[in-house]
């Protein structure tokens, strides 16, 4: 599986988010988007990541962002982590992980010894074109959303 970097064309995709409705990269063309790939609903990393993109949403969409999340689990799963943490961009569900293998950020992750397959944490900044412009693989979960403005703020 080949590695994306900045420049290339981002792979398209069409998913159901949590209420069901469809969402591709197709839709988004015409604005920039944040499309970032975490783990799992309701952890402590994934929510402090979720939760500063949440607040910081008003200013990354003054900035021209649109904000789409992608994770393995169930709508039903995505819609509780949802109201739990009152998000307010679309989840993405991806089970068999498509989206996730044409990003390249499906592999193998250890935790106590163990190696298993899973998200590798990314965030791909996707232009108005559909290309990526960036991409952040250290995120920093509590500081997410300054993160990126920052990177932006700093061109």
């Amino acid at each position: 599986m080949k590695k994306l970097a900045q420049g290339d064309k981002a792979p398209d995709f069409s998913a159901a988010d949590q209420e069901g409705n469809v969402v591709s990269l197709a839709s988004l063309r015409g604005r920039r988007v944040i499309l970032y790939f975490y783990p799992k609903d309701s952890t402590p990393g994934c929510t402090a990541e979720a939760c500063s993109l949440r607040d910081g949403k008003r200013e990354l969409l003054r900035m021209g962002f649109e904000i789409v999340g992608v994770n393995p689990g169930s709508a039903a799963s995505h819609r509780n982590f949802i109201e739990k943490n009152a998000l307010n961009f679309p989840i993405l569900v991806d089970a068999d992980h498509a989206i996730a293998d044409a990003y390249g950020v499906w592999g193998e992750k250890k935790m106590a010894g163990r190696a298993y397959m899973g998200i590798l944490r990314t965030t791909f900044i996707i232009d108005a074109e559909g290309a990526i412009e960036r991409i952040f693989d250290k995120v920093d979960v509590k500081r997410h959303f300054e993160q990126i403005a920052d990177a932006y703020k700093q061109q």
